[in-house]
Formats: structure tokens, sequence, C-alpha cells
């Protein structure tokens, strides 16, 4: 095979100490020659900056104070020279073959793609297998209910980002989902293969676990810019609603279940006029619904 297309590979890493490694091993194992690897670190105290300097001569790592995980994410993309281009987060893996995979269906399956994401697993801190990334073949509609896209299993060429630019720095929580959005309204339809690519790993301290108020915060004011006024998703209100008031209430009897559901309904109602001014009968009648079966469900507490 000649002239391959050099692929770049950037990680965010700030305090990962405990899992980059396995992250750096995932990506200088692949079966894929033409690989840069560029590590941007945000000023770890841990172990991290150690296990950086065991692979210096395979790696380009930068350890400065950055602003942010966007913010590292871009400072990696403006340095890289590959044709391919994609971000592992420092505690996210590839799985084998996974960027050959990616590089056979830019230049072989779909010379003309711009974007494309696979299958992924979630993984727990052990690197255990919990479950399948609930990913879909790609629908722009669908995308403003869910987040089907598996970041760790995307992969984008050179095009994308000088159409475009780069990740929103004003975003901390949903940059990769705006992103997906954003390269859709350019490019129309994202590829997909139905291959498994990359693992996520899904553990407490992760910011979507973490940060879930703040993580939906960000993400409705995405939807709302991407979608339009009367376009965000009641999927997307609820559970928003729903870890605003789990900051607040906890559900431990029945009675509480009852203040914590009207807490959250009203919460919804709030946000729903605020992002689409008006709410459909269908939508009363699903949180009814909703309502009474979470109740039904929680009468023995």
């Amino acid at each position: 095979m000649q002239n391959l297309p050099l692929v770049s590979i950037i990680t965010p890493s700030y305090n990962q100490g405990r899992f980059i490694e396995e992250t750096i091993l995932s990506v200088l194992t692949q079966d894929y020659p033409s690989i840069e690897y560029i590590i941007v670190d945000g000023g770890s105290t841990d172990e991290t900056l150690a296990i950086l300097g065991k692979y210096c001569n395979r790696i380009r790592w930068y350890s400065e104070e950055d602003l942010g995980q966007s913010n590292a994410i871009n400072k990696g993309l403006r340095v890289a020279k590959g044709e391919i281009l994609a971000y592992l987060n420092s505690d996210d893996t590839y799985l084998p073959g996974a960027i050959r995979r990616a590089v056979h269906y830019f230049t072989v399956d779909h010379p003309d793609s711009y974007f494309v994401y696979g299958e992924g697993y979630h993984i727990n801190e052990k690197g255990t297998i919990i479950d399948r990334y609930p990913t879909e073949p790609f629908d722009f509609r669908h995308l403003a209910e869910t987040c089907f896209i598996c970041q760790p299993a995307t992969f984008w060429k050179r095009d994308v980002i000088e159409k475009i630019g780069l990740f929103d720095e004003n975003l901390q929580y949903a940059m990769d989902y705006d992103y997906w959005i954003r390269v859709a309204k350019q490019y129309g339809n994202l590829g997909y293969i139905n291959e498994y690519l990359a693992n996520s790993r899904f553990y407490r301290e992760t910011k979507t676990m973490s940060k879930r108020f703040e993580v939906h915060e960000e993400i409705l004011k995405v939807i709302r810019k991407h979608y339009g006024k009367g376009n965000v998703p009641s999927t997307w209100i609820f559970a928003y609603a729903h870890y605003y008031m789990d900051r607040l209430l906890s559900r431990q009897t029945r009675s509480r279940n009852v203040l914590f559901l009207l807490g959250m309904t009203t919460i919804a109602v709030l946000k729903f006029l605020h992002y689409n001014h008006t709410i459909p009968l269908s939508e009363f009648r699903r949180w009814k619904k909703f309502c009474v079966d979470t109740l039904f469900l929680s009468r023995g507490s």
C-alpha cells in the first residue's frame, strides 16, 4: 500500500495518570504505520509526565496550563500535520485495527466522505466492557434528540477544520456534540462504520457522570443554537430537569419522590417554554404518563 495518509491523533490530558498509559498503548500498538500522536497535557501533577517521558521517542507531547479540554484539543489540532484527524481522551482507548479501518473507509470505501464514526463500548475503570455505546446510523434530525456518535470512534479529514474551524472553546462539556452538528450542517450525511473501533470509559469521576447538570445545561444551548427555536427535544429538557432536582432532593421515600416529580415537571415546563415557547398537548400526555408510571413504581417505597 503506497502513499499512506498520515493520521494525527490528539490526546488532551490532565491528571489521568492511572489511565493514560493504556490510552497511549492503544494508539502505539495500532497496525497502521503512518500515525502522528500528539498529547497536550494541562500541567498534570500526578504520574502523567513520568509516563509521557517513557514514550518521548514515539509521541509529541506538551505540558502547560491550558484553558480546558477544548483548548487542549485545539492546540493539538493546530500543530497536527495529518490528512486524517481524531482526538482520543486520556481515559479512552482504541480497539485493535481502528485506525486502519478508518483510513480504509476514507481511501477505499467512501473517498468522497469527510467524517466517519464507528461503534464503541462503554468500559469501566478496570477496562471491563459494561455495554455497547448506543450508536446509530446517521440521521440529522435524530441527532437533536440524542448524541448517538461515539466520540473516540470518530475520524475526519483535514478539510473539515479548514471549512468549519476548530472546537468551540466556550464549551467545556458538549464541545464534541456541537462539533458533530457543525460538521453535519456543512457536509450533510456523516459516514458510519458498523464495526467496533473504540472504548469510552464510564466512571464516577468523568465529566459526563460528575457534572450531569452542567452537561445538560450546555447541551440545551447547543441544540437551540443549531436547530433553532421550537426544536429543542423534550428528552434533553426532561434530563436537565431531572439532574437539576437530583442536586436538591433525594428520592428515598414516596413523599420525597412526589416532591421530586413535581419539581422536575415544573422545571421542565419552564425550560420547554424558554426554548420552545409553546408546549404541544402530546408533551403533556407524555409527561403525565411518565409521572403516573414513576409514582406507581415507587408505591412500595
